[in-house]
């Protein structure tokens, strides 16, 4: 069984950067880190290291087990977007949340987490294209897709409010996006379109509702 890491090497992990996974601590920390696989040194300078998706989960475990929540596995595979505030994780929105805040400091943080993003999408995809989702979104695809649609704009589904809806489905790497009305729906598909995901719409065999099936392009 793999050892679990330090507390020092923890407190690195837990303060990476939520979105981009980027890492800051001394050498020798993230070198260790490197060597158990729970991060990468970048090959392109500044040579920066980012924690690998191994290291994502165990980050995200903490976050499930601070704010009393699943574990991380579920949090990554359902998309849930609960954190503790204390915790200082950014969580996108993925619809059906109770009391969030919408104010300007949630702008200004999802603003932030997108941008990050796409720093991530150029430093991790080969071509350094910011064109189509990374290695990190492939493996959080609730999460990725809802930022997409949090970052330009979209309303998520509230208690009392209508909006989009993020969940994950059966297949491998594709989410639904449930939207009720046409032009809202038209709208989530147009921007996860240009954020680089393959979308189309469907019906819901038993209830005959409409919804998006989106999965991030390759190329």
């Amino acid at each position: 069984m793999t050892r679990p890491p330090t507390a020092a090497q923890r407190r690195v992990i837990d303060a990476a950067d939520p979105v981009t996974g980027r890492l800051r601590g001394t050498e020798s920390q993230l070198a260790a880190l490197v060597k158990r696989g729970l991060a990468f040194r970048h090959p392109r300078p500044p040579h920066d290291h980012f924690l690998t998706p191994a290291g994502h989960r165990i980050r995200e475990e903490a976050a499930a087990e601070a704010s009393g929540g699943p574990d991380g596995r579920e949090v990554a595979e359902a998309g849930s977007a609960r954190a503790s505030a204390g915790t200082g994780v950014f969580a996108a929105r993925v619809g059906g949340e109770e009391g969030v805040d919408s104010g300007p400091g949630r702008i200004r943080e999802v603003h932030s987490a997108w941008q990050g993003l796409l720093e991530l999408r150029r430093m991790t995809n080969p071509d350094g294209a910011v064109d189509r989702p990374c290695g990190w979104e492939r493996t959080h695809l609730v999460q990725a897709a809802a930022l997409a649609l949090e970052a330009a704009g979209h309303r998520p589904a509230g208690a009392d409010a209508d909006g989009y809806r993020v969940r994950a489905t059966p297949q491998p790497e594709a989410v639904a996006v449930q939207v009720t009305d046409a032009e809202s729906r038209q709208g989530c598909a147009a921007t996860l379109e240009k954020a680089g995901w393959q979308v189309g719409e469907y019906t819901e065999p038993r209830t005959r509702a409409r919804y998006l099936l989106a999965s991030p392009r390759r190329v």
